[in-house]
Formats: C-alpha cells, structure tokens, sequence
C-alpha cells in the first residue's frame, strides 16, 4: 500500500517499515509489489464492478518515454475520477485507438457521451463503430483526465522511469484499481464524511490483504 498508494521508493519503504519494528530488505518490497499487487487490484475490480457511472466518459493519452523510445498511456476515467481503464501502446493512431475504445467498451459498457481532447484518432475510431454523435471536445472539457495523469507522473518520477513497455502495463494496471480504492474526492466532502470513507477503505484493505 506505501509503495503504490505513496510517491515512494522500495528503499523509503524499507525505512518506513523500519521504524515500525519491520525489518526486511527493499527487495522484499518488490516481491510483495509483483506478486500481490495484481491480486489485490482484481479483488477491488470485483467489488467496484458496476459502480462506475457510464453517463460521461472522458479519454486521454500521455507518451511515456521507455528506454529512449515513446510509447503511449492510454486512459479512460468517469466523470467522478474513477480510472476505468489503461493501455499502452507504441503508436497513437486510430488502430491504437480503437483497440483501447473497444477493449474499455466490453469492460464498463458503453457510456452517453465520451470526452476526448482534438486527436484524430478518437474521430476516425468512433466513426468505425458507429458512436461519433457522442464525441464531446475543445475548450477544458477534458480536464477530468488529464488530471488523472498526475499521480502517475509523480509515480513516474519517483521510479526514475519504466524499464519496458510490459512493466508499464502491469503496474498501471494495478495501480489505478488501488488509487481508485483510496480517493475519496476529499475536496467534495465534509471532514467528517471523509475521514469515515478513509476508515472503510482501510479496513477493506486489511481485509484483501487478509
């Protein structure tokens, strides 16, 4: 939870977990990362399923700088912030597109209107199926996604960036399912609602990792 939820290194981990009696090494960290990170986003995707809203839809993508070379994040999120889906791909073009629309589409289902920034790629993709009447863009529209870029890129840089294009898949996998488990739109809340929300999601959390 420290290394995904935080901007931390295995090493910052291992000194956390230090000071609270926990003495392992930093690759210890790691093993724990690969081997349960995955396991425990799919629990949360299982219990969050259908939670989501399909009323808005709002796509973006950032390139991702791999080995000297650019690949591209895709992601999709709903109105409320809630990362529905990431995908990554080396070119930025309608098949890349489509790709990511249909694979997010058989997931979540299909929502009213989708947000997109000015790309060509999301025109030429809804037009093949059949969905370009629900393209929304221009103007600040599309602010609700690119938001959600930030805490990858803080996690980006605390990682000294991604070694390979299939490590950047794993991770941003899981680490969407648990960013959506932890935010809480803390701004939109009372204090009091907030801290209630915070309790559930931690007790929930000790539950999976139970």
């Amino acid at each position: 939870m420290y290394y995904v939820k935080y901007p931390l290194s295995f090493r910052q981990v291992e000194d956390i977990l230090l000071e609270r009696g926990i003495d392992i090494c930093h690759e210890t960290v790691r093993f724990w990362v690969n081997r349960f990170g995955p396991k425990f986003a799919s629990e949360i995707r299982k219990k969050r399923a259908g939670f989501h809203s399909n009323w808005q839809w709002h796509l973006d993508e950032v390139f991702v700088k791999i080995n000297s070379e650019r690949f591209y994040l895709w992601r999709a999120v709903d109105h409320e912030g809630e990362v529905l889906e990431s995908f990554v791909t080396k070119k930025r073009d309608k098949r890349a597109a489509l790709k990511f629309i249909i694979k997010t589409m058989r997931k979540h289902g299909s929502p009213q209107v989708i947000t997109t920034d000015k790309c060509p790629s999301y025109r030429a993709a809804f037009r093949v199926i059949g969905v370009e009447n629900r393209q929304l863009c221009g103007g600040r529209s599309n602010n609700r996604c690119e938001n959600s870029h930030l805490p990858f890129r803080r996690r980006e840089r605390a990682m000294q960036k991604f070694r390979s294009p299939a490590t950047l898949q794993k991770f941003t996998s899981f680490h969407a399912q648990i960013y959506n488990h932890f935010n809480h739109q803390r701004h939109q809340e009372t204090r009091q609602s907030y801290k209630q929300k915070r309790a559930t999601a931690l007790a929930e959390w000790f539950q999976l990792c139970a």
